[in-house]
């Protein structure tokens, strides 16, 4: 049966666009895979029923830092990657309580969070194709469906890196009368896979109803802002930024194939991505810098996708101004042995100069 929470008006997210900029955490698959808690590879998000209490103080520790939307975990929790694993009879009790355990965790603040049912990029979609499309569809429609009987106050669809898909994964949102924040990952190439501009895709799923429309993974900080400036300049309705925290460059500019000269050991394959990114990982300073560009540019949504800490969301947030829960834990040198100021500290020699 469903236990259906019906949305506050107060949690709506267009009220919370209008009051300022709104911060969204993702990045989960990293975290719990980096926790211990979710395989890599796969990435399926079997945590949900398997270690339920361990996806419930990541939402938490994003929460305590700072997010203002706990997006439930049904990141590749679709009836493609559960088929990959024969657990394709999980596939709904997965999904409903990922949902459940959102709204569970986001009771617990008092500035209570949104909280959003997930869709994905199904790794079946062809353009072409339209027995795969058609499947493609029937995925995002039970999935959105159990996350509105859930009471989820928004769907985000993310990672689609072909325009058709995402207005595939619109089109059921609408359908379901939900708001519907549709985000894109931008290949290598510069233009989606099924050869059209990114603002192109922004600008219609702007007509097909989309209440945010943005860019997220794939990217790291700088090589998300010259896309984001052409969506910007494209569409009327909130724009989304949630890069990956990695370095990426003119010459990587995504983190798929991202070099590390500097390493030690050899990682599988001999590539970075997706077990040996830590060399190439932003400082929250540097994440706290791409949040103040992109505000000033006229985002209005934003946030951080695979690779994204507490800490880096939190700096995102302190970057706004926010002081989060987590803040009260900011860093403060002026009480450091070798580094701080405060007049209680006993002297101690400076060890660089040792």
């Amino acid at each position: 049966m469903s236990s259906r929470i019906t949305p506050s008006p107060a949690r709506d997210l267009q009220t919370r666009l209008e009051a300022g900029p709104v911060l969204c955490a993702e990045g989960y698959l990293f975290e719990l895979e980096r926790r211990g808690y979710l395989q890599a590879g796969a990435f399926i998000p079997e945590v949900v029923l398997e270690h339920p209490d361990a996806l419930a103080q990541v939402h938490r520790e994003f929460v305590r830092a700072g997010s203002d939307i706990i997006e439930a975990f049904t990141y590749y929790g679709h009836r493609e990657k559960l088929r990959l694993i024969g657990k394709e009879d999980q596939l709904e009790p997965l999904n409903r309580q990922a949902v459940q355990l959102a709204h569970g965790v986001a009771a617990e603040f008092v500035d209570r969070p949104l909280v959003a049912g997930n869709l994905s990029n199904t790794n079946i979609y062809v353009p072409a194709d339209r027995d795969a499309a058609a499947q493609a569809r029937a995925m995002f429609e039970e999935q959105a469906r159990w996350a509105a009987d859930e009471g989820a106050d928004l769907i985000i669809a993310e990672t689609f890196y072909e325009a058709g898909e995402a207005r595939l994964a619109l089109e059921v949102i609408v359908e379901l009368g939900l708001p519907a924040v549709i985000t894109l990952a931008l290949p290598a190439q510069g233009t989606l896979l099924d050869d059209i501009t990114i603002e192109d895709a922004c600008a219609a799923l702007e007509d097909d109803g989309a209440d945010v429309v943005g860019l997220n993974c794939f990217r790291g900080p700088t090589t998300t802002l010259p896309p984001l400036r052409r969506i910007l300049n494209r569409v009327s309705v909130p724009v989304a930024a949630l890069p990956v925290p990695y370095r990426t460059t003119d010459d990587h500019p995504t983190y798929f194939d991202l070099p590390d000269p500097d390493a030690t050991a050899t990682a599988p394959d001999g590539q970075a991505f997706p077990l040996a990114l830590e060399p190439k990982l932003c400082t929250r300073f540097e994440v706290a810098a791409f949040a103040r560009t992109a505000v000033d540019l006229g985002v209005r949504y934003l946030g951080l996708c695979c690779g994204a800490s507490p800490h880096l969301i939190r700096s995102m947030a302190e970057e706004l101004g926010r002081t989060p829960p987590a803040s009260r834990y900011s860093p403060d040198d002026s009480r450091h042995s070798a580094l701080g100021a405060d007049p209680r500290l006993t002297a101690q020699p400076d060890p660089g100069q040792r």
